[in-house]
């Protein structure tokens, strides 16, 4: 537990000391959907290449109905913005808490015959960091190429031993910007850039993201899907989300891996067949956002122009809710000209600063008609959207500034209501696990906690 504490607070602290420079800001982003120039049909692409723009407009005809998003203009604005293209040809498995994740991962691990490449934030030495090391040490064995991401920050109370046993094992890996600056060469020391994401490729035919981290906190499920609902917190896990993907996408997230790599001023990867020949796995058209300090904020734009388009339905999951002003606005325009806008935020947390930061907004958003909920018992860790039912995303950005300015973060968007649906049935699901929380109910909430949400709210910039 001490480790996971300060992994948050390390980079809070020599922050807040002023170490680090200004603060950067992020893009205005409000009405961009009437300032850039949007193609007429986006680009997608496919096992064979680009498709015309009569494909690309019949397949996305299909996965919206009438009153909803325009899933076309969506996709274009979206395109022009972020720079990147839709990829169909997927298919696309939503994986709910650590254990039915995990289990997927450590099979994917299992058959692996060529590479494994593994990004992550936090890689544990405990039970479950301890099986996957192992299982990755076996297939390095069996000569498939294993290479291994793994935050400095993340991983800041693991011993130097854990991964110097893989390395022995012939396991590449790299430190993603070192806390120690005796170890970092190239651009420099930037403690604040830290590498949040959750990404596990295979092969190159099958990739992993979502919020969940490699570690014992998630070896137990939450309540979600649960027909018998413990009360003991010690018998609950974290709630959490991930999606598996199959099909050409994955050459998006190979991509992304490799440049990520890249960064460090490390080693080249070891040689191995990173890009074979896509195939299509199924029929979801997906969009792979990467986001990296300095970069174009293409996920920030993402969520941005969602909300602005959404007509009929915001739902939005948030382990770490500390929105900028423009977001708070454009969820409260929403609200006002009748989308329904429902956020399920933490009940409890791993962190309390956090927690109270995101409090700071409530009262707007209330009064506005936005519902808010907060789950019970389980610490929320998901990071996930579905708007009009159509348009969905999940990955390891949260929504704050932390995340879409400084962070290396990975979402996929899926465009379709057959997704959306699933979507729509955990939100759902979540929904009965949490507390309504009412406008009169949070203005009568006790001073204590307005004391420490007014402490807060000076160091959501950080957090």
């Amino acid at each position: 537990m001490k480790s996971v504490h300060m992994r948050f607070w390390l980079p809070v602290l020599l922050m807040c000391w002023g170490l680090l420079g200004a603060c950067a800001s992020l893009p205005n982003v409000t009405g961009l959907n009437e300032k850039i120039d949007a193609p007429a049909a986006p680009t997608v692409k496919g096992p064979n290449g680009e498709l015309s723009d009569a494909r690309t407009k019949a397949l996305l005809a299909k996965r919206w109905s009438k009153g909803t998003l325009d899933l076309q203009q969506q996709a274009a604005l979206e395109e022009a913005a972020t720079g990147v293209p839709l990829i169909a040809g997927n298919k696309c498995t939503l994986l709910f808490d650590g254990p039915q994740t995990m289990s997927e991962m450590l099979k994917a691990i299992a058959a692996a015959r060529n590479h494994i490449n593994l990004e992550t934030y936090i890689f544990d030495q405990d039970e479950l960091g301890l099986k996957f090391a192992d299982a990755l040490i076996e297939k390095q064995q069996q000569g498939v190429t294993v290479n291994i991401l793994y935050d400095s920050v993340g991983t800041i109370g693991v011993p130097a031993e854990f991964f110097a046993r893989m390395r022995k094992a012939g396991i590449r890996l790299i430190e993603f910007n070192p806390v120690n600056p005796a170890k970092v060469s190239g651009d420099g020391w930037k403690l604040n850039n830290r590498d949040h994401r959750k990404v596990l490729i295979v092969d190159g035919k099958v990739a992993f993201t979502g919020g969940i981290n490699i570690s014992a906190t998630y070896a137990k499920s939450s309540l979600f899907r649960s027909s018998s609902k413990p009360t003991d917190k010690s018998q609950v896990g974290w709630r959490d989300t991930h999606i598996k993907v199959e099909g050409p996408a994955v050459q998006a997230f190979q991509w992304l891996f490799v440049r990520q790599w890249a960064s460090q001023d490390k080693d080249d990867l070891p040689e191995a067949d990173y890009f074979p020949k896509p195939v299509i796995a199924g029929d979801k058209v997906v969009r792979v956002l990467g986001s990296e300090p300095g970069g174009k904020f293409e996920i920030y734009k993402a969520y941005a122009l969602a909300i602005q388009e959404a007509k009929k339905s915001i739902h939005i999951t948030s382990a770490y809710f500390v929105p900028d002003r423009q977001t708070v606005d454009a969820l409260i325009a929403a609200a006002r000209r009748g989308v329904d806008v429902k956020i399920v935020l933490p009940g409890v947390s791993d962190s309390g600063l956090v927690f109270y930061a995101g409090h700071a907004f409530y009262d707007d958003l209330l009064s506005a008609g936005v519902k808010i909920y907060q789950l019970k018992l389980a610490v929320l860790h998901a990071k996930t959207a579905v708007i009009d039912g159509a348009w969905s995303t999940v990955g390891s950005t949260n929504i704050d500034t932390r995340s879409f300015l400084h962070n290396s973060e990975i979402n996929v968007i899926v465009m379709g209501e057959a997704f959306g649906v699933e979507m729509e049935k955990a939100f759902q699901e979540d929904i009965k696990d949490s507390n309504v929380i009412t406008l009169e109910q949070w203005r009568d909430r006790p001073l204590v906690n307005r004391m420490k949400e007014w402490a807060a709210c000076f160091m959501n910039y950080w957090l």
